[in-house]
């Protein structure tokens, strides 16, 4: 058909602006495609978006793309199925596995929100609903299709799909379309970054007519060794003063970075084994697991030297595992000094509010951010150096030292990313995503500078064609 249909159409519909939220519609003559499929998070005016139906009806989408299996790329899935999608799910088989964790808890945090707000009456809607539940995550569930990294599928008329491994967390991948017409669309979702302590580094670019690049660090350079040393100081400090260390975790991918580290600080005797480590996350926990799967089974995507050292790398034994709420609050009355991973990382819900409330107004304890902080969040005041935080109906006086840990990240920085586009030939055009203004902004003139690309920064709704 190529040379006979007009050429495709794509429509920003979220991860514009802000780092959640992604979503890109692709429209041909014929079919119709999601790139990812996210929630919106952070600012009320965001989530208040994940409600407002798409442009488009939900039943007439033949196909999502799923880059990854963090919330804000896949957390949309089952309003999108309530809404009456019923096509295919394209992603790697590993983001197939996560995916279910993530959307399932999702649900629960939504029902139990709702419930919550019905009880207290903190809802202005009569009775307060969740955007979906747990039948809605069995029914995305049978619409996955797993399909392996490096190969061409068939997903749609006359429409090709091949993944490639990105390297930001186990089973991510960046994505690849040839549209009806033979032009080319490909979306990095969120790259990866050569130094991950356990992933391979990301496939590169090997060009695209139109190219969706992420830009969550477009204005920042990581320094990792300053970072752990950073970390490790952080929990000396902490430990010699008698307090508690909370680390806000996003429960794929970081706790299993955070344990990676605290068992690199064990094994080197910079972190005593006296001092109890508890995850607090069923999500965190099941997460692992399927990790560990990937360890034992030589999954492609790890690196040779962590598959060589097997799952012991994500054990900094001894780790207490707490998966019932039961054990979650004998965590919480611990007095001793310890260290828990809790999720979630954006500190906007779960076990670790808790432990957050109780542990905030102690000068003692520490607080350690390890990774980006969308505006909005409870980890972004935090960062900010906010006096007060407000949970569960309540100020809480912030007393604890605050440590940002932003090296930890697993999104490449802006010199990473540069160093990813640097051998492909130049795109018709690149437009800038998943990024906060700022950051967008600095890396669309870091591209002109140093590639000489035509590098857009779109706008939310915006609609452009692929050429």
């Amino acid at each position: 058909m190529t040379g006979t249909s007009r050429p495709g159409l794509l429509t920003f519909l979220g991860g514009v602006g802000t780092v959640t939220g992604s979503k890109f519609m692709v429209e041909t003559d014929h079919v119709r495609i999601l790139v990812d499929c996210g929630l919106f998070q952070g600012l009320a005016d965001l989530r208040r978006k994940n409600w407002r139906p798409l442009p488009a009806d939900a039943s007439t989408i033949h196909a999502v793309v799923l880059t990854h299996a963090h919330l804000d790329h896949c957390g949309y899935l089952p309003r999108l199925v309530r809404q009456g999608f019923h096509g295919d799910v394209f992603c790697t088989p590993y983001t197939a596995r996560l995916a279910e964790i993530v959307l399932r808890d999702s649900a629960r945090l939504q029902q139990e929100q709702a419930e919550h707000s019905n009880r207290r009456g903190h809802s202005k809607h009569r009775p307060a609903e969740p955007l979906y539940e747990d039948m809605d995550v069995d029914r995305t569930m049978r619409l996955f299709r797993p399909v392996p990294l490096g190969q061409d599928t068939e997903i749609a008329l006359d429409t090709r799909l091949r993944l490639h491994h990105a390297g930001h967390i186990l089973g991510s991948a960046w994505a690849c379309l040839t549209l009806e017409d033979g032009h080319t669309l490909a979306s990095s979702g969120d790259l990866g970054r050569p130094v991950h302590p356990l992933l391979r580094p990301p496939e590169p670019f090997t060009g695209a007519d139109v190219l969706l690049l992420e830009s969550t660090y477009g204005s920042r350079r990581h320094d990792t060794a300053t970072s752990r040393a950073v970390f490790a100081d952080a929990l000396h400090r902490t430990l010699r003063r008698g307090g508690l260390v909370v680390i806000p975790s996003f429960a794929v991918d970081r706790t299993e970075v955070v344990l990676h580290e605290l068992a690199r600080l064990r094994a080197s005797g910079q972190l005593s084994a006296n001092v109890p480590i508890y995850v607090d996350s069923p999500m965190a926990l099941a997460a692992l697991h399927v990790y560990e799967d990937a360890l034992t089974g030589q999954d492609d995507g790890i690196r040779p030297e962590v598959l060589a050292a097997g799952a012991s790398v994500l054990d900094p034994a001894p780790f207490a595992a707490a998966r019932s709420a039961a054990e979650s609050i004998e965590i919480n009355n611990v007095r001793e000094p310890c260290i828990i991973v809790s999720a979630s990382g954006m500190a906007t819900g779960g076990r670790v509010l808790h432990h957050l409330y109780r542990l905030l107004p102690d000068s003692r304890n520490t607080v350690i951010i390890s990774g980006f902080a969308p505006e909005g969040t409870r980890a972004r005041d935090l960062v900010d150096g906010a006096r007060t935080l407000k949970m569960f109906g309540e100020y809480v006086p912030v007393r604890a030292e605050v440590v940002d840990v932003p090296g930890f990240s697993a999104h490449a920085d802006a010199a990473e990313i540069l160093a990813w586009l640097r051998e492909a030939p130049a795109p018709n055009a690149t437009y800038l995503v998943h990024g906060e203004p700022e950051a967008a902004e600095a890396l669309r003139d870091r591209i002109d500078r140093g590639l000489r690309w035509t590098a857009v920064v779109p706008r939310s709704g915006e609609r452009v064609l692929v050429r």
